[in-house]
């Protein structure tokens, strides 16, 4: 960090001359303007700006000043596992975590799991996570949760979820009131949704989890339209029994019906795109390219990162890559050719940014960088990196060119969390031995046997086509030549 600024508490922050996307209705891009910071919001936005004495100066020259970029559905307490099951389908998934070992996760594991995911967010210029924390199998693996996001200075939402019991048991108890009580204060910097599934069961069960939410007043968040898992039942029966709202977000929704995206557009509800997960694992083919086609909002998430990367770069691009060719594979196959893109990269940034703030209610303070708003903040600059310059289309540059190392300086709440590419305030030191305290608990609780056989599954046979052509000595003569003088 540069000797001459010092980010102490109260101090004003400008970010000087950088090229700046306030992600407004106009998507204009702003070249030369500095963005003023004081207190927890943003106070002014343009060129040349007056500032108050003492205040702190950041270069944003040949750099892109952003809102910062909100997951909208991150199994945060995973985290700990990084990697583990880069080679699961979404069956291995549900029965490593749902039906065999995720009940062994004590309260300090998901303690861990959510302080590394915590600040890997914050490093990657995500400033705001909900945090989809099935993991809470008792009340104090929720404190813990809490406790772990309050230790990191960054912007999170608590969905409360507990696979190991059913949406209606958990709601009810009486541990789960009290914790609401005692946790959920109405704190700007932590919010609070239900996560939990709808399976479709005719019955309904899942109904009285559905009345606790609006009794409380908070928002549920649900993975729907999960191939083999959740579907257009679960859809009709929220539908039909006025639970589908404004605050439902709507997790992968990737094997959906017209009807079910119909119920979801007229309710006003969004969906939580999450397209590493929905490509790798099974989900159904990421919907954005069907989603589109009936107006409901989008926000992006990168799911867990048992499996894949934690920043929305990758989400970002892997967005555009599996809508285009969506719109390219629909097309050929009616023998047409596309000749313009129709998801377009200034809208995955958008749907990365403004698309969370929308999908959290939050859309009047967050997403945008505008006087007024809440100083959530990230400067994407480089110098050392060929890939950052020439800077010509600020927003196809964010969607395929930049990534977590270029995250220059972050602000969450007017604070500057991240300066020069180096995190302030966080003990990752402390972070590593606490994730390595569950990495060595877990793996000696299930056994190494059991352990490397949840990391490395088996891989099926391929049975190779047969090949109508057949191919003998195909030599040239110079090989001939070759082998036979030897």
């Amino acid at each position: 960090m540069s000797e001459r600024i010092r980010f102490e508490p109260g101090r004003p922050t400008v970010l000087r001359g950088g090229t700046v996307l306030p992600m407004d209705d106009g998507r204009r891009v702003l070249t030369d303007t500095d963005v003023l910071v004081v207190g927890d919001r943003i106070a002014a936005v343009g060129p040349g700006l007056p500032v108050p004495d003492g205040t702190a100066e950041i270069d944003a020259t040949d750099g892109i000043v952003m809102p910062g970029m909100i997951d909208t559905h991150r199994h945060m307490w995973q985290t700990a596992m990084r990697g583990y099951g880069a080679d699961w389908t979404l069956t291995q998934y549900f029965v490593w975590y749902y039906l065999e070992h995720g009940r062994l996760f004590r309260p300090e594991d998901v303690h861990a799991g959510n302080v590394l995911a915590a600040i890997e967010a914050i490093d990657a210029g995500v400033t705001t996570v909900v945090d989809w924390s099935h993991g809470l199998q008792t009340v104090d693996h929720a404190d813990a949760a809490v406790d772990a996001l309050r230790s990191v200075p960054g912007r999170f939402v608590l969905a409360y979820g507990n696979i190991q019991r059913a949406p209606a048991e958990w709601s009810a108890a009486p541990e789960f009131r009290d914790f609401v009580r005692r946790r959920i204060t109405g704190d700007d910097m932590l919010g609070f949704q239900l996560a939990f599934d709808v399976t479709g069961d005719p019955s309904f069960p899942e109904k009285p989890a559905f009345e606790v939410a609006r009794e409380l007043g908070v928002g549920v968040t649900t993975h729907a339209g999960v191939w083999g898992a959740t579907g257009d039942d679960g859809i009709r029966l929220m539908h039909d029994h006025g639970f589908m709202t404004a605050e439902t977000v709507y997790v992968h929704a990737a094997s959906l019906s017209a009807d079910s995206y119909h119920r979801i557009a007229a309710t006003g509800g969004s969906i939580s795109v999450s397209t590493e997960s929905e490509q790798s694992a099974g989900q159904g083919y990421p919907p954005t390219w069907a989603v589109r086609a009936h107006g409901i909002p989008v926000s992006l998430s990168m799911d867990t990162s048992v499996w894949w990367s934690g920043d929305l770069f990758s989400a970002m691009r892997t967005t555009l890559g599996a809508d285009r060719s969506r719109e390219h594979m629909e097309a050929h196959a009616k023998g047409d050719t596309v000749t313009h893109c129709g998801l377009r990269a200034e809208q995955v940034v958008d749907w990365a940014t403004r698309g969370g703030a929308r999908a959290l209610g939050r859309d009047g303070e967050l997403g945008t960088l505008e006087a007024g708003r809440k100083a959530d903040i990230v400067l994407i600059k480089n110098e050392r990196s060929p890939v950052s310059f020439p800077l010509l289309n600020p927003y196809g540059h964010i969607a395929f060119q930049a990534q977590r190392g270029d995250v220059h300086t972050v602000l969450v709440n007017g604070r500057v969390v991240k300066h020069e590419h180096r995190l302030l305030g966080v003990d990752l030191a402390a972070a590593r031995r606490q994730v390595e305290q569950t990495v060595e608990y877990l793996r000696t609780t299930m056994g190494e046997e059991t352990w490397q056989q949840g990391m490395n599954p088996d891989v099926p046979e391929t049975t190779l086509l047969d090949n109508p052509y057949t191919y003998t000595d195909y030599h040239s003569d110079s090989t001939h030549t070759r082998r036979e003088s030897e």
